[in-house]
């Protein structure tokens, strides 16, 4: 199964395409939007176009993908993006133009894809965020995800100091499993309380 086009009462998420790289541009490029992502803003159409080829059609040529553009009904034009890694972390990821901030379209994408992959059979899925941006963690709790640990991190390319929030959804019954990797990659880790 791979990107399978989702709808929701506003939303298209389908994948993103070669005509679409001007919009992935215009969220890219955006220095606000950019700040808690893991890439430097994009400063031209040719990065955007290195950028669709290395995320998005080298994921669209395997056999399971999820990485979707998030697109609202009435254009389906891309105003952000949402994906679930396909690695042992299955990192849930998300990223939105600054247009539509605090409308909810980020939990309304992720609750579509948290049902997709779970339909699919993934047995959990992770995310995590800077505790300087909480907004990204409401998200997470408003999907069902629960709140798992804290670690830093020497985050890479931008080379900057990070603690993250580490939350977690499992799909398999399994309530109690933590996926330990970030934890164990950390010399500096430890729980929050009231988090």
């Amino acid at each position: 199964m791979n990107t399978p086009k989702l709808e929701t009462r506003r939303l298209i998420l389908r994948k993103f395409s070669e005509s679409d790289i001007a919009h992935l541009y215009l969220i890219l490029k955006d220095k606000e939007v950019n700040t808690f992502l893991p890439w430097y803003p994009l400063k031209s159409i040719e990065e955007a176009n290195a950028f669709f080829q290395e995320r998005y059609a080298a994921d669209y040529a395997k056999p399971q993908a999820y990485a979707y553009a998030i697109c609202l009904k009435s254009d389906n034009v891309p105003i952000g993006y949402i994906k679930v890694d396909m690695d042992d972390g299955h990192d849930l990821g998300y990223g939105l133009s600054r247009a539509f901030w605090h409308q909810g379209i980020a939990t309304e994408a992720g609750k579509a894809v948290v049902e997709q992959v779970k339909r699919d059979g993934l047995p959990y899925i992770t995310a995590t965020h800077d505790v300087n941006n909480p907004h990204s963690g409401s998200v997470m709790k408003r999907l069902g995800m629960k709140y798992q640990y804290s670690y830093e991190e020497q985050w890479q390319p931008k080379d900057i100091l990070v603690t993250f929030r580490m939350y977690q959804l499992n799909f398999n019954g399994d309530e109690d499993w933590v996926y330990q990797k970030y934890w164990d990659n950390s010399n500096v880790h430890f729980i929050e309380t009231n988090v």
